[in-house]
C-alpha cells in the first residue's frame, strides 16, 4: 500500500531568476506528484508537493540542488492539505 504525502517547502536562497519553478514544475511532472510552485515577494520560492511519499522525499532532496544557477541555502518543510491535481506554476 502506497503512502500518499503532502509537503509546504519554502525555499532560500538564489532561486528567483534562475528558472527554478519551471525546474521544479518539470521535476514534480517527471515523479508523477500534483502541487504548485510560486515566487514569493521576499525572493524565496514556495512550492506545495503532493504523492506517494518516496516521489515528495526524491523531489525535495533534488530541490536542495535545483537548476543550474540555482544556489540553494536552506529549505523549511510544513506537512500540507492535498492540493489539485496537477502541477501548476501559479503567478502572484
Amino acid at each position: 500500500m502506497s503512502r500518499i504525502r503532502t509537503v509546504e517547502a519554502i525555499i532560500h536562497g538564489r532561486v528567483q531568476g534562475v528558472g527554478y519553478r519551471f525546474w521544479t514544475k518539470g521535476e514534480a511532472e517527471r515523479l508523477g506528484l500534483s502541487g504548485h510552485v510560486r515566487n514569493r515577494p521576499d525572493g524565496t520560492v514556495a512550492a506545495t508537493f503532493s504523492g506517494e511519499a518516496h516521489a515528495v522525499a526524491a523531489m525535495l532532496a533534488a530541490c536542495r540542488q535545483g537548476p543550474p544557477g540555482a544556489r540553494v541555502t536552506e529549505i523549511t518543510e510544513a506537512e500540507g492539505p492535498v492540493p489539485v491535481a496537477g502541477f501548476q506554476i501559479l503567478h502572484d
